[in-house]
């Protein structure tokens, strides 16, 4: 198992963001992608007097992280969730509000670098791809099966892949001759059905369908609408949150609910804007932040990522 998948992404930044927020004896921190691990010891090392509720919805990774965090006894609570099942998980712990919430949407390392899971396109595995394994459709099933327009909308919508059309009508015409089940076979047919230009670009070309199947399997994007605005919810006022996305359709879903939040609401033209319709967000960052070229350098998984830092700056009224 190698050591660079611990390296968790702009971490420093992440605990930076955070720490106004924190420093209070009992204050709470969410990190909703505990993963391995990686930044939730981070934030317990760094915020003695803190507490941590970590979700995943991966029972291996809970597993592993709840062995990397067992010197923390009480000062840690695990929890197997989704992250938009938040709410309801402040709600069991009776934890009204939280002064802290980080968000790491990559997918964890370890789904990646664990052949069997299918998420990676370097090596033959499962067409899988579920973050939670015991429920839900596999990424086979959704190639078996999805009518091609479909499978175009995915690829095109999460994927951004330009040549999603040729790339169905493969698929299609390939999973008629017999059903797909595994990763190679796949790598295969994408290679084969793109044009010589699109192969010469942008790293392995099988990527972009991938990501697609993976977010469809996973309903990332549908979870991730309603968890920011939940975890924002969540937040006391003072509390902070951070999230760290790495695909331009999540970080456009995050820059939409800050933006809403640190927005005035009141109808134009009133001389003295009431409390209720004054912005209840501080925006933290300027834009999305992006990795340094020495981070990109030590993990390289760190290049496409983006952060963006809240602050809750007053209640919610009416």
């Amino acid at each position: 198992m190698s050591q660079s998948r611990h390296v968790p992404v702009m971490l420093q930044r992440c605990l930076d963001l955070l720490a106004p927020a924190l420093q209070e004896p009992g204050a709470v921190v969410v990190d909703c992608t505990l993963g391995l691990g990686g930044h939730s010891q981070a934030l317990l090392d760094r915020f003695p007097e803190a507490r941590l509720v970590a979700l995943d919805r991966d029972k291996e990774a809970l597993r592993l992280s709840g062995e990397r965090l067992a010197p923390y006894g009480g000062r840690a609570t695990l929890v197997h969730a989704v992250y938009d099942e938040l709410p309801d998980v402040l709600d069991r712990l009776g934890v009204p509000r939280v002064q802290g919430v980080l968000f790491d949407l990559g997918v964890s390392s370890m789904q990646l670098d664990e052949a069997d899971r299918g998420f990676a396109y370097a090596q033959d595995a499962p067409l899988d791809m579920r973050m939670d394994q015991t429920t839900g459709m596999s990424a086979a099933e959704v190639l078996n099966t999805y009518p091609p327009g479909e499978l175009v909308r995915i690829l095109r919508a999460y994927g951004e892949e330009k040549q999603a059309k040729r790339i169905v009508s493969a698929i299609v015409r390939e999973r008629e001759k017999e059903p797909f089940d595994n990763s190679a076979r796949l790598v295969e047919l994408i290679r084969a059905a793109l044009p010589q230009a699109a192969k010469r670009t942008g790293g392995n070309p099988a990527k972009r369908t991938f990501q697609a199947l993976r977010i469809e399997v996973n309903g990332e994007l549908s979870v991730l609408e309603r968890a920011i605005p939940a975890a924002v919810e969540a937040l006391a006022v003072g509390g902070r949150i951070a999230v760290l996305s790495y695909h331009s359709l999540e970080d456009r879903l995050v820059k939409q609910v800050f933006a809403a939040g640190a927005a005035s609401t009141a109808p134009p033209g009133l001389p003295v804007v009431p409390e209720r319709y004054q912005p209840r967000l501080k925006l933290l960052t300027r834009g999305a932040e992006l990795p340094t070229e020495e981070e990109i350098a030590e993990n390289r998984r760190a290049a496409p990522a983006r952060l963006r830092g809240a602050e809750r700056i007053r209640e919610s009224i009416g």
